[in-house]
């Protein structure tokens, strides 16, 4: 039976960014834009309403939080940062794993098909 975690699976590939850019560490927004950007190499560019409206559902599902540190903006407007909960990490490494077996299972079947 699946755990509670495989049952918010799959992660849509933005949720899946976003969580695999703070995985590393806590982010403002803008930060985790750019990230996203980097890591996917120029491939998944997040518009501010898609972030801004995944980083709300992940706070609702208890998967990030807002930490108590803060940041300052050029314009000295203060950065909200966020982080990865335990669930939130929990919920990534499923992702993870199902994404390594979906692969090995594709490779698999493509390698006894060529001739």
């Amino acid at each position: 039976m699946p755990s509670n975690t495989e049952n918010q699976l799959p992660l849509t590939e933005a949720t899946l960014m976003i969580m695999l850019s703070l995985a590393s560490a806590p982010k403002h927004g803008y930060a985790i834009m750019q990230d996203v950007e980097a890591l996917s190499e120029g491939r998944v560019h997040l518009s501010t309403s898609t972030l801004y409206g995944a980083l709300k559902r992940l706070l609702e599902d208890g998967w990030i939080d807002r930490t108590n540190r803060s940041e300052s903006s050029d314009e000295g407007r203060p950065r909200k940062v966020y982080a990865l909960t335990r669930m939130g990490r929990r919920v990534l490494e499923a992702e993870i794993e199902r994404l390594h077996d979906l692969v090995a299972a594709a490779r698999l079947r493509t390698s006894e098909a060529e001739p």
